[in-house]
């Protein structure tokens, strides 16, 4: 027997800006519990966005937020001892999570300068629909569209 569902938490939000995505944000470039040190990261983030776009930092966050946002994903289904890649709608509270996931884990994964820079680098990249996390988004709906006729496996 499966257990019961999780409740979903009441949404975080940050300090500035009263943003529920903005809070769910910090908490995932946080470590160690530091939160302190993951606003402060944030926010310089959106001043070197704003400083490098002349845009507002908020909306072009918010934009390339969007725009990694993956619509279908592939999960996986066992079947009669094969396993098939079942393509499937992203609910929307996953799609932002999924997309805050991959847009901090390209951040990481560049090397050189100061985090605060990658991630601004990262989020203006992905606002113009470019970078690493956006191609993760392009190659998951890229994924979904081949394995299409499993799509019947549905569940």
């Amino acid at each position: 027997m499966r257990r019961r569902r999780a409740e979903k938490r009441e949404q975080v939000l940050d300090s500035r800006y009263n943003n529920p995505i903005v809070g769910k944000f910090i908490n995932s470039v946080m470590w160690d519990g530091k939160k302190y040190v993951a606003e402060s990261l944030f926010y310089d983030m959106l001043e070197i966005v704003e400083t490098k776009t002349k845009k507002a930092g908020l909306s072009v966050f918010s934009q390339a937020i969007n725009n990694v946002k993956p619509s279908t994903e592939v999960r996986p289904r066992r079947i009669g001892g094969a396993t098939y890649q079942v393509p499937r709608e992203v609910s929307s509270s996953r799609k932002l999570t999924l997309a805050i996931r991959w847009i901090v884990k390209a951040a990481r994964e560049k090397k050189g300068s100061s985090f605060a820079k990658r991630l601004a680098e990262e989020i203006i990249l992905a606002s113009e629909e470019k970078g690493t996390a956006y191609k993760h988004k392009e190659d998951t709906r890229k994924m979904a569209q081949a394995n299409r006729a499993f799509a019947r496996f549905k569940w």
